[in-house]
């Protein structure tokens, strides 16, 4: 993968740049399908699922994924590039806050 390219550079900062939630949903209904949409979320519910060492069978029955579609998750989840973890971080420290402001 480029992430050098003209076209991923512009990609990533255009992610940067969006302030709302609004505004994420807008801009991922635009470029992705429906479908990929769902299909980005429960890979994201399902790397959180491996994190909390949930079995496979009940990530496949939870998310309607093949055993394949989870072990993928998993691998990248272990050998990509952090990027699930990081976000499964934040997303996590967030809610705390959240909870601790009494804001949730």
């Amino acid at each position: 993968m480029n992430w050098n390219s003209k076209e991923n550079k512009k990609l990533v900062q255009a992610v940067l740049v969006l302030e709302t939630p609004q505004e994420v949903r807008d801009f991922l209904r635009d470029i992705l399908t429906e479908k990929e949409i769902i299909e980005t979320a429960k890979r994201l519910q399902a790397a959180e699922m491996l994190l909390q060492n949930i079995p496979y069978s009940v990530i496949e029955k939870e998310t309607g994924f093949s055993s394949t579609t989870v072990a993928r998750v998993s691998k990248w989840l272990n050998t990509g590039e952090g990027g699930y973890k990081k976000v499964i971080d934040k997303l996590h420290h967030n809610n705390s806050t959240q909870l601790r402001r009494g804001l949730s």
